[in-house]
Formats: C-alpha cells, sequence, structure tokens
C-alpha cells in the first residue's frame, strides 16, 4: 500500500513539476527534464511554443544536451530524423528542475524518453535516439 500511495504521490508531482508551463528553460511552454546523473538535460517545445534554443519554427521539438565527455546536442524535430550538434556554443547543460529518475517514462506530444542508469533514449514514431556518457546513436 506504501508503494502504491508512493507511485501516485509521485506520478503526480511529476505532472505538477514537469508539465506546469515554463520550467525554467527560458521560454514560454517550454517543459525540461535532467537525467539523475545530472550529465543529460532536454528541453521539450510543444506546437506553437516558443524557446530559447528552439530551431523548429513553431513545431514541436526536442532538445536533449549531453556535458560530459563533449558537449553536444540532440535535437528531434517533428518530422525526419534527429541532428546532432557538436560545436553547440552555449554549455549550460544540466540544472532543470525535474530529475527523470532510472526507469521512468516521459512522453508529451508525439516523444517519448527512457530513462535508465545507461542513458537516456527518446523516440517519435521510427526516429529517435540515445544518449548518454559512452555513445550517442541516432535512427
Amino acid at each position: 500500500m506504501i508503494r502504491l500511495t508512493a507511485a501516485i504521490f509521485a506520478a503526480f508531482a511529476f505532472s505538477v513539476c514537469a508539465f506546469a508551463g515554463d520550467s525554467g528553460g527560458g521560454g514560454e511552454g517550454e517543459y525540461n527534464f535532467t537525467m539523475p546523473s545530472n550529465n543529460v538535460e532536454c528541453i521539450y517545445t510543444p506546437d506553437g511554443g516558443t524557446s530559447t534554443y528552439s530551431t523548429a519554427d513553431g513545431r514541436a521539438e526536442l532538445q536533449c544536451d549531453r556535458a560530459e565527455p563533449s558537449y553536444v546536442r540532440v535535437v528531434l524535430g517533428s518530422s525526419g530524423k534527429p541532428k546532432l550538434y557538436t560545436n553547440v556554443g552555449d554549455a549550460s547543460c544540466c540544472s532543470a528542475n525535474y530529475i527523470l529518475t532510472y526507469g521512468e517514462v516521459w512522453s508529451q506530444g508525439p516523444f517519448t524518453c527512457l530513462s535508465a542508469p545507461t542513458g537516456l533514449t527518446c523516440t517519435r514514431g521510427s526516429h529517435g535516439f540515445s544518449i548518454a556518457k559512452k555513445a550517442i546513436k541516432t535512427h
């Protein structure tokens, strides 16, 4: 019973913290989360949202930054394959208010992400990426 209550509370806290509008990313309607390792941070911008970092011209977009061993960014837009950027000017990762704990699934708009000790895997349909300290893979 205690585990069930804790799970319900965690789900409620997640929905309040992660989806309460601007959660510190800098733009309106922008939502962000960080991995427990504090090495990967993602920013989701919904359709019609504005973002300090967005490249999607008003379409939904998910950006994830990895700080170590080198600072890189993966952007998964509303269509097409993800894009990997290795020359990112702003190395401001990782300070989101919401921690996506290992084993937790985040889903918003067309995107779904799974947090694991081995890294973060995010998808939109058949396209997506995995991002971790060891490697980044896109498909």
